[in-house]
């Protein structure tokens, strides 16, 4: 289970959330990009919203409930 607002970091969670249908919110630099669901991740990056944000420079952040 996770907390909103819980920053995602590992595999695991990324798996977790798209197999849950949890949404993310991603931002950059403490402002915020975008939210929806993770469509696939790499150890790189993460794809929301036919987007890929790059995993050192942006942050991600568990929506449960939204």
């Amino acid at each position: 289970m996770y907390l909103n607002g819980q920053q995602l970091s590992t595999d695991l969670q990324f798996q977790d959330h798209i197999d849950a249908g949890i949404p993310v919110q991603v931002y950059y630099q403490n402002l915020h990009k975008d939210i929806g669901f993770v469509e696939v991740y790499t150890s790189h990056f993460v794809k929301v919203n036919n987007t890929f944000y790059n995993r050192s420079m942006h942050v991600f952040i568990s929506r449960p409930g939204y």
